[in-house]
């Protein structure tokens, strides 16, 4: 039987048990440092406060550890990887294979969307290697994960919602290339979210200040059994700089998906952690920040409509009905020149809104609200709550009490009996589980209809043994350790570029203990002494051809004289076309 894990963002602690409330399997979280997103650390104090209150419910929590590591941070990283093994963290992502060199605890690892694997031969090298979980690039087809899923044992990880990078995860450079901030190093400058003009080697404009690199959002939801067969088994929802909002509303909404899956097939999947979350309100993925939807490239190699070209941000959800909107929603919609603009809801009067700023729109423009006053308003609350289903059964001499997780406890029954005078009911007092995690699944009495116990002494004993299933929890907690690395296992190639993000010397060494013999060094770092020619600082799936109709192998006709050009105030970018294997490339 596989587990499905539903596996959710947290910025914060804060957001962290909000995911946990509304029904996520496990949480990735930043660590202080040396995560792929820097503005989302965490302390260790945090990161345990996390754990502390996920274990409860059985609930992982990843930590991301997922950057290239100079040579002067070993030490301070090695000492990180330790605190987070000691705060009970279950397992780090990471990139940079100087870690498997390392002398940190026996903590899992997981191989991180940045190790870029895109092959069935690289999953089963990091595999044999000692990863548990491989985190599966976002460009990958169901075919494509389907026969990593037939050559590999530990789960693979695939996001499900979210953001997309254009580039192949690992692969990017364009933005360190560009101001000096590396997506390597947490630091992203998002330079794909700008307008480009897109000019051929002649100087002609084939499209001016479009947004031809910023992706729509991915959303799977009406695929994910198609996911769940192609063998994924952890669901990774992205969004760690995301408020609580989207989080709730993005794991409310996927929990009711899984669950519905598990429930259609319960001899095949079941869940990974433990407890039954009740939402108070109803999940609506287009509600919550979102550049438009798409399913990227998860059905098809050549995916057309994966782009929103004429701005990066929030489109919201459509407005069919003006009536529906309210006093404080914000709007947004394309002027008569293409320009994207927003506004505030003051009202509505018929079909007419009134907005709390002069603005033209244009008639039979598209509506879009980008933010529903009253829904998030009632997100602020509090608006899940979870529980742990448990039995207890109360004999003539202990209380026994068993829950969902599998813990067992018994306690002796010490307390004054008496002779009832009818038939006592005492299922109520053992239902009044109040701010604890647990709901009553079942109660039962074996006692004689005869016996009395006093509601104080049965209330004591219920607490003692809340506290003792409490206790079982801790001490039984099914930690895993780090597979053991396989030293014969061989690299697929013998030399690696600056693209393999080689930072220093302990992953130098890893590399070169698995067969590897010429390494060149990360781009980043000051070793990297390569020549002049011009690099690859992207590599994608996207095709700008392909999105504008130009497409090499559907038209089998240029319009334009290559190499075409990017250009974005000072920056410059060529473009480079692998029509075979249908990728792109960006050179600086």
């Amino acid at each position: 039987m596989r587990q499905l894990e539903l596996l959710a963002p947290a910025g914060n602690p804060e957001i962290a048990k909000e995911a946990i409330l509304h029904g996520a399997d496990a949480v990735y979280i930043g660590a202080s440092s040396h995560g792929a997103r820097r503005n989302a650390a965490n302390s260790i104090d945090d990161i345990k406060r996390v754990v502390d209150y996920a274990h409860i419910f059985r609930v992982k929590v990843y930590v991301t550890v997922n950057t290239i590591v100079y040579e002067k941070e070993l030490r301070h990283v090695e000492r990180l990887i330790s605190d987070l093994y000691r705060a009970g963290v279950d397992a780090i992502i990471v990139q940079d294979m100087s870690i498997l060199r390392m002398d940190i605890p026996p903590i899992q690892l997981h191989a991180s969307t940045q190790c870029d694997i895109r092959t069935p031969e690289k999953a089963l090298f990091l595999q044999n290697v000692g990863f548990s979980q491989l985190v599966l690039p976002r460009e990958l087809t169901l075919d494509e994960i389907k026969k990593m899923s037939e050559v590999v044992s530990v789960p693979l990880e695939s996001f499900i919602h979210g953001a997309l990078c254009v580039s192949y995860s690992g692969r990017c450079h364009a933005s360190f290339a560009s101001c000096g901030r590396s997506a390597n190093r947490g630091e992203c400058a998002q330079i794909c979210r700008l307008p480009f003009s897109l000019t051929d080697s002649k100087g002609n404009v084939i499209a001016k200040n479009k947004h031809l690199l910023s992706l729509r959002d991915l959303n799977t939801i009406d695929i994910l059994p198609n996911l769940v067969e192609s063998g994924i088994s952890s669901f990774k929802i992205e969004g760690r700089l995301k408020e609580a909002s989207y989080v709730k509303n993005t794991v409310a909404a996927y929990r009711a998906a899984l669950d519905n899956i598990i429930s259609d097939n319960p001899e095949r999947f079941r869940r990974s952690s433990f407890g039954m979350s009740e939402i108070t309100f109803s999940p609506k993925l287009s509600k919550s920040f979102n550049r438009g939807f798409s399913h990227y490239f998860i059905e098809s190699r050549r995916p057309v409509g994966i782009i929103s070209p004429d701005t990066p941000k929030s489109l919201g959800e459509t407005i069919k009905d003006v009536s529906t909107l309210n006093n404080g929603d914000g709007i947004s919609f394309f002027d008569g020149k293409g320009q994207y603009c927003g506004a505030m809801v003051n009202g509505v009067k018929g079909k007419s809104i009134i907005t709390s700023k002069p603005v033209n729109i244009p008639k039979g423009a598209e509506i879009h609200r980008t933010f529903d006053r009253v829904w998030n308003k009632d997100l602020q609350h509090d608006t899940a709550t979870r529980k742990i289903g448990v039995s207890f059964t109360l004999d003539e001499s202990s209380l026994s009490a068993e829950d969902e997780r599998g813990c067992k406890i018994m306690i002796p029954l010490e307390c004054t009996k008496d002779v009832a005078r009818k038939e006592p009911d005492y299922s109520p007092i053992f239902a009044k589980l109040g701010n604890t995690p647990y709901r009553l699944q079942k109660f039962k009495s074996l006692l004689k209809t005869s016996v009395f116990i006093p509601a104080a002494d049965l209330t004591e004993m219920r607490r003692r043994a809340v506290a003792a299933l409490d206790t079982a929890n801790l001490i039984t907690y099914p930690y895993q350790y780090r597979n053991k690395e396989d030293a014969s296992a061989l690299y697929m190639t013998r030399a690696l570029d600056y693209r393999d993000n080689v930072a220093n010397s302990l992953a130098e060494k890893f590399y070169r203990d698995h067969g590897v013999e010429k390494i060149e060094r990360a781009l980043e770092t000051a070793r990297n002494v390569s020549g002049n020619t011009p690099r690859r600082l992207m590599t994608t799936r996207h095709c700008i051809l392909r999105e504008l109709g130009l497409c090499k192998k559907e038209k089998g006709l240029e319009r334009y004289s290559e190499p075409l050009y990017l250009n974005s105030g000072k920056d410059k970018f060529t473009l480079e076309f692998n029509c075979r294997d249908c990728e792109m490339h960006l050179l600086g």
